[in-house]
């Protein structure tokens, strides 16, 4: 869940995280917190900033510290939680992290701001941002969102990008359709039909609205979309002055991540320690089914989940990006990220 100012854009984790903490999860945004559950072997912890306050979308990392993934790979972990009014990636270029999980798309308009930020490992293979609409809904394809209106939280995010790159792929452009900012309300708008549609994350706004009882359907902003979702993000200079470390916490979270795929309850159990409201079977329960779709969002390969960065895409966000005036200044892909730290 950049540089910019943006309080709200927390959500942008695990489809973001933000409105999906609140939907599900009953989550009220409070400050910074760092895991009391982490990896102690005598040497400096390494911070890992975890882009929203606890939420079991965050449970590869807890998993990954409880089953000590980090420590076996070779690095002590310290997870911390950002608060509601801390940006992004605040912290990591001031040396109060070393690590931050956050959206590739979102880090790269930061680093066309001039910020020294590199993906080094995958989290997201999938994007998760998609159109919403109800099953009762005559929108059935992109092209038929001319003349409607959609929900937007604001004119930023992951979910301003992709409602970008879902116009450009209906042949549409802004002028088309009625373009509504409506805060994290998405289920509420859309139940009370104030929106025809609202842009959301598969694993958030989706479950939780078919969980409520709005039965809802998605649509995918494109086959192929050229936007890249959470990813495991770090300094150019923090990863040449400590590639161990950096090597170490991506094969960790790829294990944290394994995990979850192989075992979305136990995502759930090692989340309860962290997250204050899942206290009810109830709550526990919603939890799974955002575990469950979020386990889908993990890239795996040959049956196992792969931290590997796809260069082409990384490559056709740059250009897509710049081409919608998403950025400002061209942003050379090669060096907004790289896999020289993968197992």
């Amino acid at each position: 869940m950049p540089l910019r100012k943006n309080i709200m854009n927390r959500r942008s984790l695990l489809g973001l995280a933000g409105a999906a903490a609140l939907l599900l999860a009953g989550c009220t945004p409070g400050a910074s917190t760092t895991s009391a559950s982490t990896s102690t072997t005598g040497a400096p912890a390494t911070i890992v900033g975890l882009s929203y306050i606890p939420d079991v979308q965050f449970s590869p990392a807890y998993l990954a510290v409880d089953k000590g993934l980090f420590t076996a790979a070779g690095a002590t972990v310290t997870l911390r939680h950002h608060g509601s009014s801390e940006s992004l990636f605040t912290a990591l270029l001031a040396g109060d992290e070393n690590f931050v999980v956050a959206g590739g798309d979102e880090m790269m308009q930061a680093r066309a701001g001039g910020a020294d930020l590199q993906a080094v490992s995958a989290y997201y293979g999938t994007y998760p941002v998609a159109v919403i609409v109800k099953d009762s809904s005559t929108i059935k394809t992109l092209a038929d969102l001319k003349g409607k209106k959609i929900g937007v939280p604001g004119r930023y995010g992951e979910t301003w990008y992709a409602l970008q790159l879902a116009l450009k792929t209906a042949d549409l452009t802004e002028a088309d359709v009625t373009i509504q900012e409506i805060g994290y309300t998405a289920q509420a708008a859309i139940a009370a039909d104030k929106v025809d549609a609202v842009m959301g994350f598969t694993n958030s706004e989706a479950v939780a609205l078919n969980r409520a009882g709005v039965p809802v359907r998605t649509l995918a902003v494109a086959d192929n979309p050229p936007l890249v979702s959470i990813s495991l993000i770090t300094t150019t200079a923090y990863a040449k002055a400590h590639p161990a470390i950096v090597k170490a916490v991506a094969t960790g979270l790829t294990g944290g991540l394994q995990a979850a795929v192989d075992d979305p309850a136990g995502a759930v159990t090692a989340s309860v320690s962290r997250v204050a409201t899942l206290t009810t079977d109830a709550a526990k329960a919603d939890a799974l089914a955002k575990v469950q779709a979020s386990v889908k969002l993990i890239p795996v390969v040959s049956g196992k989940a792969s931290g590997k960065l796809d260069a082409v895409q990384w490559a056709a966000m740059a250009t897509f990006m710049k081409d919608k005036g998403l950025i400002a200044t061209a942003v050379d892909p090669t060096a907004a990220m790289t896999n020289d730290y993968q197992s």
